[in-house]
């Protein structure tokens, strides 16, 4: 993708991110990537590989989803609400329509007796199962064992990032072109790859978002006086309080200890997760060693009652 473009892009979805709650037109989203909204449809369609309308759409179907899940205190039509729906009624339908199940089953997962088939699978190829959105069912379904969460409390200060997005979710071919491209611009800015402080911003659930339409930002600590130039872009760490929690193994390993963090620790903690992505820090190159080491990373807020 032109850089340019790239940019340009991630302003609008940028934009898109921060109104789900209301409704916004073509016209206001084209305006803040800066392209013509006689031609930003097309361009976004070409570069994104679905439409304007399906992409929004999309975002407020998982969104919601996620809060059926996290926010059960939440009655469905204010998650409706919330997610930028004119109607409870229209979201039921939305939701329905796309997942093959209703908010209900979603949030009953145990009641559901029958594989239903939803758009999601019609167009991303993409399963979906509302047990699996829930850390004691989804060990059950994949006869694993919970890890143990030896989870430590960090307070950290705000750090500089230089960040690459994944133009290809969290396929891992998308994920190790990203990074080769980021490690080779840290070391041509002196910043040799032993040294690199890498972090990668996790913001969507691959249990409901198709995983090449995951949004992953790749980054490494810089110092404020890099100048950072696109496809590349300047970034921060936020400032706070973060649980963290050392993983060391493959794949199946790292999802096993990111579901007991968020089933285990979570609940009897004192805390719930902030307003920020989940962050992996990684300590190695898997591709060199045959395994992967990491800290699972979680922005910590007081939880409410």
């Amino acid at each position: 993708m032109n850089n340019i473009y790239e940019e340009r892009i991630q302003k609008a979805l940028s934009y898109i991110e921060m109104n789900l709650t209301k409704s916004i037109s073509l016209s206001e989203i084209a305006e803040h990537s800066y392209f013509s909204p006689f031609h930003f449809h097309r361009i976004f369609s070409g570069l994104m590989g679905e439409t304007l309308n399906n992409y929004v759409t999309r975002r407020r179907l998982e969104k919601s989803a996620n809060l059926l899940v996290v926010k059960p205190q939440m009655t469905i039509t204010d998650i409706a609400y919330d997610c930028g729906f004119s109607s409870s009624a229209n979201f039921a339908k939305a939701f329905k329509k796309y997942f093959g199940y209703s908010a209900t089953d979603v949030r009953k997962p145990n009641q559901v007796s029958q594989t239903q088939v939803g758009e999601i699978v019609k167009r991303y190829g993409k399963s979906f199962e509302p047990q699996n959105m829930y850390p004691k069912y989804w060990f059950q379904s994949q006869g694993h064992k919970k890890s143990s969460t030896e989870i430590n409390l960090e307070r950290l200060n705000s750090k500089s990032l230089c960040i690459l997005s994944s133009d290809g979710g969290y396929t891992p071919e998308a994920l190790f072109s990203t990074w080769n491209q980021l490690v080779n611009w840290g070391e041509s800015q002196g910043i040799v790859s032993e040294k690199q402080y890498r972090l990668a911003f996790c913001f969507d659930n691959p249990a409901i978002t198709p995983i090449e339409k995951c949004r992953y930002h790749a980054a490494i600590v810089v110092d404020e006086t890099v100048k950072v130039l696109p496809p590349f872009a300047e970034g921060i760490l936020l400032k706070g309080l973060y649980a963290t929690l050392y993983v060391k193994g493959s794949v199946e390993d790292i999802n096993d200890a990111q579901m007991a963090f968020y089933s285990d620790w979570l609940p009897s903690s004192g805390y719930e997760p902030d307003d920020y992505p989940m962050l992996e820090r990684y300590l190695n190159d898997s591709r060199e060693d045959g395994y992967t080491e990491l800290e699972i990373m979680i922005k910590l807020k007081a939880a409410s009652h």
